[in-house]
């Protein structure tokens, strides 16, 4: 891999012990209060969540970029860092899970690893709730299972009060070695970062987003230490960064792709919707909540996911959306649907015991269930003709569904078999319908490139065969 010279990226990872420890309100802090001193911010979300991601894009008010080696491996990851980081800034990189939490019982692929590879030092966040000086042996333990990983602070969240706090200060200073940079008191999450099922709700969902931002910053001010932080970052050592590679995403002049986007489909990975920019083609906007009909001329159609059955209501009532779709659907425009998308061309979607009509592009029921139906990586071997993908292709995604397609009648012809996940038929994912690509698994533009190249192949191929108007 060619690198360039090392270059100097002031930066620190956001870790916690676990999942729910604080770590988007510590990053979302962060990001806040750096930005109220005026210098840039670049936000980064290990792993390929889209929530929390959505989240510190708000916060800092540009694209955060997914670091996931997995789906990208270790030489794409560090290329999306070196193309987004700010060398006269911050940049934040939030974790997930715990800080070893990964792949496996290695912590293949965990938020430690991420640190070594980037050379960045940890904070990680405490989740101080009803403990005390057991706080500091769980942040040495941390210390002392991987050497390499530098913890150079500690976030208290949760502290009951100033004693707490106090009792807390002292057993990790002294224990640890390193500093406490914030203590941040009890609060109610329902008035800052509400959660539901898949995690916190969107930031276009979230009922008081527009007090929400001076909410955060009267929990942190004064209580999470910024200028340390900033120090903290400043000591990262500077960075081999891999050369600019040019990406080339094909030709999609003379296109058009239209893309859900409104408040029940708000999951798309920047670079996915830059991908399809830089090919040339057209990337035009649609809402599924107030337009009533797709608009014509499309070359394709990409439904990310997102919460439908949150707005399953509004989604039937808009009928002739629906039926928009449908038309479009029998007429052969490429449709390219996950998750959310897959829900939407449903026959109808139960959830709380309430059955919507949906598009009807796929002749089957799915149901919102209260368990997840699938969560983690996702891998897939296409071995059945499809609009999209070649045959013999290898596919790597996740998936995180709490619906399920209903086994009602024989099952719809799949184009992959999965063989890591779940998948919307037990071992098969891709279902496909004329020029319609359904899937629970999501994929990522820069570990994928096969996929902006078979949505302009399709889009094309659709183009060629449409008579001029």
């Amino acid at each position: 891999m060619a690198t360039a010279a090392p270059t100097r990226v002031p930066r620190v990872v956001i870790a916690g012990l676990s999942g729910d420890s604080g770590k988007t309100l510590i990053a979302l802090g962060a990001v806040l209060l750096t930005r109220n001193t005026g210098l840039p911010v670049a936000v980064f979300k290990k792993g390929p969540d889209y929530i929390d991601a959505a989240w510190l894009s708000w916060a800092s008010g540009r694209p955060a970029r997914h670091l996931d080696s997995y789906l990208m491996g270790w030489e794409t990851v560090a290329r999306s860092f070196a193309a987004h980081a700010s060398g006269d800034g911050l940049s934040v990189i939030e974790g997930n899970r715990g800080l070893y939490d990964g792949f496996d019982a290695r912590g293949t692929h965990s938020t430690a690893e991420l640190a070594k590879r980037l050379r960045a030092p940890v904070v990680l966040v405490v989740n101080a709730a009803k403990t005390s000086r057991t706080a500091a042996a769980l942040v040495l333990g941390c210390q002392r299972l991987d050497p390499e990983v530098r913890i150079a602070g500690v976030v208290l969240n949760y502290v009951a009060g100033s004693r707490h706090e106090r009792v807390l200060r002292d057993a990790i200073e002294g224990s640890c070695g390193v500093p406490v940079l914030g203590a941040i008191p009890r609060a109610r999450s329902d008035t800052l970062l509400p959660g539901r099922h898949l995690g916190l709700v969107t930031p276009e969902e979230h009922p008081g987003i527009g007090l929400l931002r001076q909410n955060l910053l009267a929990l942190l001010e004064g209580n999470l230490d910024l200028a340390r932080i900033l120090e903290v970052a400043g000591t990262a050592p500077p960075l081999p960064l891999p050369a600019a590679t040019s990406e080339c995403a094909g030709d999609g002049r003379g296109l058009t792709i239209g893309y859900l986007r409104d408040s029940a489909f708000t999951f798309y990975y920047p670079e996915n919707l830059e991908a399809i920019e830089r090919s040339g083609a057209t990337l035009l906007p649609v809402s599924s909540l107030s337009d009533a009909r797709l608009p014509e001329r499309l070359s394709a159609l990409y439904i990310g996911g997102g919460f439908p059955e949150t707005h399953a209501p509004l989604l039937s009532a808009n009928q002739s959306f629906l039926e928009s779709i449908r038309q479009h659907a029998e007429c052969d425009l490429p449709i390219y649907a996950e998750c959310g998308g897959l829900m939407l061309l449903a026959r109808a979607m139960t959830w709380r015991g309430r059955r919507h009509a949906m598009a009807g592009v796929l002749p089957v029921d799915v149901e919102v269930c209260d368990a997840p139906q699938g969560h983690g990586y996702a891998a897939l071997a296409v071995d059945q003709p499809n609009p999209f993908f070649p045959v013999g292709l290898a596919l790597r995604g996740h998936e995180f569904h709490y619906s399920r397609v209903l086994a009602e009648g024989p099952a719809l012809p799949t184009a992959c078999r999965m063989t890591r996940g779940t998948g919307s038929y037990p071992g098969r994912d891709g279902i496909v319908v004329r020029n319609v690509w359904a899937s629970y698994t999501h994929v990522h533009a820069s570990a994928t490139p096969e996929w902006i190249a078979g949505l302009l192949g399709a889009a094309r191929r659709r183009a060629a065969s449409d008579p001029p108007s």
